[in-house]
């Protein structure tokens, strides 16, 4: 092995493959080497648009941003995107090239071997280690032919391979030795290495099953990671963050939870303001005493609508604003808000044409071809309380299809990249707003003094607390984790397995 690559695969989804590849990959950097994160095959609707207009998925962004480097479609050269139940948008080096049924993708997959290689080779040239994330588990015989992610990956990246098992659920040991025990001897070869995530209890008790499980595989236990209380953008396939509450001030910011939601990380940072109690909902009573009401993007704008409308959060939202209450859309969530959604190629959804919700005075008309971009701009309004913040300047990227045919109703209030034509509009009272920039509220500023305009109709006084940046979030999040990590882990262990040496057995049996 070649020194140049460490991998990270899991005994299924949800052990924590992301977070402690984004932890290693800051601690590496911490110790100053150029390091960059890889994923053959991401599956997700939260993504990102690069500084060259291509999409990648949200988790390497984030492993990337731990790394203190740009990101790059080369870390994510294919990204699924699920678009219902049995089919997904298949990007390729950052291009969208159709939707699949899972069989398509199958007959597709072989011919993105090549494609693969060629991303993690031009990556791997650039740094001094890569840090590669495998996808569920190794171990699933059905799929071996056809794998591209984890295996498979390793023999490209000649790599060696860490082996995650998530403790909480319970099982770990069965799991870990039975994931080992399905593969080939040749894959078994490839794992150098075995650590236990998310334990919490007193690891006395755990030690000797860390020796016998030693002693089964032959194979060194390097850590016992605890369960941690890092917010950090995760897997959106298995977040646990729609279960908690973050924040807990006057100021209720209720996050409606699409079945298709996408590019939810729009919201990581809003229970950091002071004052705010942030949280996801997916029933219309969970509305009620909300202040301020955000419907975020989607990857199937039009059935999601219309499962709003099914479900009774529609006329909840639409109460809501005519209350004089705030609702606030991003992307999918903001096309939501307009009069009319036509869908004339079936770009998105099999239904052609559906009425919005009607706060906003402008049509959507969606299209085969997509916008990924990044994109800056200013506030310019000339109407309503949203004037008073004219010259705040944003920035972010943009990922959808549909153009908007605005109506004399709508009050412009952001323009991007130098544009006339505006982004994002209001209702002529300025409580209904909508913008398709995703990053909408990174810089802090912008919800800042949304949240002090909830306030202030409360009768509650404004925050003066300096807004906190997303970017000042993430790396205090990062340096948390990393130090957690750190401490968990062998590093010494973990360094000689990069090296491409083997790390010692029978840590655990004076323990």
């Amino acid at each position: 092995m070649r020194g140049k690559s460490l991998m990270f695969q899991g005994t299924g989804s949800s052990v924590g493959k992301s977070l402690l590849c984004a932890a290693v990959l800051r601690i590496l950097r911490q110790d100053g080497l150029r390091v960059a994160p890889f994923k053959a095959q991401n599956m997700a609707l939260n993504s990102y648009a690069t500084s060259e207009g291509l999409e990648m998925g949200r988790a390497q962004v984030t492993q990337a941003e731990a790394a203190g480097i740009e990101p790059s479609v080369r870390m994510n050269p294919v990204l699924l995107k699920p678009t219902s139940d049995r089919r997904s948008q298949v990007v390729v080096n950052g291009r969208s090239v159709g939707t699949m049924s899972a069989a398509e993708y199958e007959a597709y997959k072989p011919r993105l071997r090549e494609t693969v290689r060629e991303a993690y080779e031009a990556l791997e040239e650039t740094v001094d280690a890569v840090v590669i994330e495998g996808a569920g588990s190794p171990a699933e015989i059905n799929l071996r032919a056809g794998d591209i992610v984890n295996m498979a990956m390793a023999k490209v990246a000649d790599a060696p391979v860490i082996l995650i098992g998530d403790i909480n659920p319970g099982g770990v040991f069965a799991a870990l030795y039975g994931t080992v025990m399905l593969l080939g001897e040749d894959e078994r070869a490839r794992i150098k290495g075995i650590v236990i995530n998310k334990f919490r209890g007193d690891l006395k008790i755990l030690e000797p099953g860390l020796k016998m499980l030693e002693e089964l595989l032959r194979i060194p236990v390097i850590g016992v990671v605890p369960w941690m209380e890092i917010d950090i953008e995760d897997e959106d396939s298995v977040t646990e963050r729609f279960e908690r509450r973050a924040g807990g001030g006057e100021v209720r910011a209720a996050i409606v939870r699409l079945p298709h939601i996408s590019n939810f990380t729009d919201f990581n940072l809003l229970g950091a303001e002071p004052g705010v109690s942030a949280f996801y909902v997916q029933r219309a009573s969970e509305l009620r005493g909300a202040d301020i009401v955000l419907l975020p993007g989607t990857k199937n704008t039009i059935e999601d609508l219309n499962w709003l409308k099914r479900h009774g959060l529609a006329d909840e939202i639409v109460c809501h604003a005519r209350r004089g209450g705030m609702v606030i859309g991003v992307c999918g969530g903001y096309q939501m808000l307009g009069n009319r959604l036509r869908d004339p190629e079936h770009s998105e959804s099999r239904i052609p044409e559906i009425a919005g919700l009607g706060l906003l005075d402008f049509d959507v008309t969606f299209h085969a071809q997509k916008r990924t971009v990044q994109s800056s701009g200013a506030i310019r309004c000339e109407a309503g309380w949203l004037r008073e913040l004219n010259g705040l300047l944003l920035d972010g990227y943009e990922i959808h299809s549909g153009t908007n045919d605005f109506g004399p109703g709508c009050v412009s209030f952001l323009y991007l990249n130098g544009s006339e034509a505006p982004d994002g509009v209001a209702n002529a009272a300025g409580n209904v707003f909508g913008s398709y920039l995703h990053g909408l509220f990174d810089a802090g500023g912008f919800w800042h003094e949304i949240v002090n305009r909830a306030r202030r109709e409360k009768g509650l006084d404004p925050s003066e607390a300096r807004p906190l940046t997303m970017a000042e979030f993430r790396e205090r999040e990062f340096d948390r984790l990393a130090d957690a990590v750190r401490q968990s882990l062998d590093m010494d262990a973990l360094y000689a397995i990069l090296r491409g040496g083997d790390a010692p057995l029978g840590r655990w049996d004076d323990a």
